[in-house]
This record gives structure tokens, C-alpha cells and sequence, in this order.
């Protein structure tokens, strides 16, 4: 059943509803049934704001499979994709949902840049900050038969012409996949102004573009890639953390200092709740999240996917998202995209 499809009913509907996530599969969004709780119900929702298979997709269904395995909520799930516009029509259907304390909705730096470049005068602190996850570097990701072997092969092609080299991300402008590629163009003498970059809603579409030679490179988090860059069709020609990554199909790819390049780039994911919820169900779902954290399962997930375990909640998670909000707005702003 595909909960994105057809009339969409109402959150508490929904919930009513008692569906629930049987699978946490990155791939597919499979629902069955569950318990209906009433009034009293812990049954919660968790939206993501991109389609199956996503890095939102893979983080918000992790962290659920988690929580309904150790039972830590005593309820059910759904888990909903709400796709378009870069997450910022998820993040404005959540925000519509003020004062329901059975909706989550997981969130990242390109969801901060959306709210921007879609012209929303909302902002991720206008919910309830519950918790960051985790945070992760990104790759640059080429396909397999590209003339690119190295960094420094695609750096020399796209500083000699950087109009003819196309490069596309999984976000709009103001999101990780943007802004990663025009710190980049910085970091190596090229003006971000002129760099062609080509934006998709998401893992999935972008994975279309690079093996479909859409585009020459594509900038993204590779935990999505995995079958791709495993049967050769994808290659990575760098990461952008401070060291390499741990998965056996990364081990040999290097770091952009490792290459002489003078930048480390992290993206990150968390989970917020709509405004206008009690202090006490935001302290009950924070607790939800920490006992999340500290399970074994959890790390396993962190050590699968290569996310960095970076755990915050309540008011430090809510001035990280102060930061994140200037740091996106500075490099728009330096873009003259604001």
C-alpha cells in the first residue's frame, strides 16, 4: 500500500487507522495493520520528505524499525513519504498538524535549504526540535564508464570549462547536494556562479541521471548507492568527511584533503514534531529517540549505513538548527540566491 497515493485522509485518521510499518526495507514503504489505542494512543506517524530509498528514507524508517523492535513506544508506526518541493510541502503539512503529539517528521540540512529556495517563510525551528541522529559526509559520484578516474581528473576538466561539465545532487539549491558541489567549485578557483548544476528530488532520480549520463557527476550521501557503486555502475571519485569511509566498498576511496583539497563537508539528519505540542510529550518523544540511541541495534544501523553517531536533543538540537539556518542562508546570500 502506497500511503502518497490517492486522497490523503487525516493525520489522526490515519493513526486511527492503526496502520503500521512491518518492514524497515529502505526501498519499499510497506504497511499492514496494527492496534487502534484510542484517545491514549502511542501510535506515531513519521514523515518523510522524499520518496523510498532517499537518505531521509533510510535514516526515518532506521530509526523506527529500531523503536518498534524494543517496543520502546508501547505503539504502532506509519510511515508516510510526502514527496516534492524538496521537503519543504512535507515540513508545511507537518507544520499544518500544530498541537498533534503523534507526528514526527524527520529532517536535514535539505530541508533548511528548501524552505529558502522555495521561497517558505517558514524555518525548522518554527516546530519542535526533538533530536539529531546522526550526520554523514558526501561523495562525488561518477558513473562507471566515465572519463573521470580521480578527483583530479574531473577538477582539471570543470575548472577549464565549467559551463560543459553538468553536475546534479539530490537536493535544491540551499540543500547538501548544492551546496557541497559550490564549496567545492570554491575550495578549487572556480566561481560557484558558473557552476551547471542540475537539481532531482532525491536519491533515486539523481541515481537515474548518473547512469543514464545526464550528468557528468553527481554529489550525494553514498549510503543510497550502495548496489550501484558495489556492481561498478557508479564510482566514487572522493569523500568529503575528515577520514575515509568504513564500508569495504569505500575503504579505498580518498578524502578531498587526502587529494589536496582543502574541504571537509558534512551533512546531517534529525527528527522534529509539530508546534505546539505539550513540554511533556516533547520530553516523552525526546526519550523515545535517547532510548533509541543507546541501543545496540541503533549503533548497528550507524555502523551499516556509515552515519556518524552526532546525538543531540531538545535546546542544543534547537541551536544547532539556528547555525544550520545562518549557514545556509550566508552561502545563498553570497550566491545572490537571497
Amino acid at each position: 500500500m502506497n500511503l502518497t497515493s490517492g486522497p490523503r485522509p487525516t493525520r489522526r485518521a490515519v493513526l486511527a487507522g492503526g496502520i503500521a510499518l512491518l518492514s524497515g526495507a529502505a526501498t519499499t514503504a510497506t504497511t499492514g495493520c496494527g492496534v487502534t489505542r484510542g484517545d491514549d494512543s502511542r501510535d506515531i506517524l513519521m514523515i518523510i520528505p522524499n520518496a523510498a530509498g532517499g537518505g531521509y528514507d533510510q535514516t526515518g524508517r532506521a530509526a523506527v524499525t529500531v523503536m518498534k523492535d524494543a517496543d520502546i513506544t508501547g505503539g504502532s508506526f506509519t510511515v508516510d513519504n510526502v514527496e516534492g518541493a524538496g521537503g519543504t510541502n512535507a515540513f508545511t503539512e507537518m507544520y499544518g498538524d500544530a498541537g498533534d503529539e503523534h507526528t514526527l517528521m524527520t529532517v536535514g540540512l535539505g530541508v533548511v535549504g528548501s524552505l529558502y529556495s522555495f521561497g517558505n517563510d517558514l524555518r525548522l525551528r518554527d516546530a519542535t526540535p526533538i533530536a539529531q541522529l546522526m550526520s554523514e559526509p558526501e561523495g562525488v559520484l561518477v558513473p562507471g564508464d566515465s572519463p573521470f578516474a580521480a578527483i583530479d581528473d574531473l577538477v582539471r576538466a570543470w575548472s577549464a570549462d565549467p559551463g560543459s561539465i553538468a553536475v546534479g545532487g539530490g537536493s535544491s539549491p540551499g540543500g547538501p547536494d548544492y551546496l557541497f558541489p559550490m564549496q567545492l567549485a570554491d575550495a578549487v578557483g572556480i566561481d560557484p556562479n558558473d557552476v551547471n548544476y542540475v537539481s532531482y528530488d532525491g536519491g533515486g532520480p539523481l541515481t537515474s541521471a548518473l547512469l543514464g549520463a545526464k550528468i557528468d557527476a553527481g554529489f550525494s550521501g553514498l549510503s543510497e548507492f550502495e548496489p550501484q557503486i558495489a556492481d561498478g555502475s557508479l564510482k566514487v571519485l572522493a569523500v568529503s568527511g575528515e577520514e575515509r569511509q568504513p564500508q569495504a566498498s569505500l575503504a579505498d576511496v580518498p578524502t578531498l584533503t587526502e587529494s589536496g583539497i582543502d574541504l571537509v563537508f558534512l551533512n546531517w539528519r534529525g527528527v522534529l514534531a509539530p508546534p505546539g505540542i505539550s513540554d511533556e510529550r516533547r520530553d516523552e518523544l525526546i526519550g523515545y529517540l535517547q532510548q533509541m540511541h543507546d541501543t545496540q541495534a541503533w549503533r548497528d544501523q550507524l555502523e551499516q549505513y556509515g552515519w556518524t553517531d552526532d546525538f543531540r536533543t531538545g535546546e542544543d538540537f534547537d541551536a544547532f538548527l539556528g547555525e544550520q539556518d545562518d549557514r545556509v542562508s550566508g552561502t545563498l546570500t553570497d550566491l545572490g540566491l537571497l
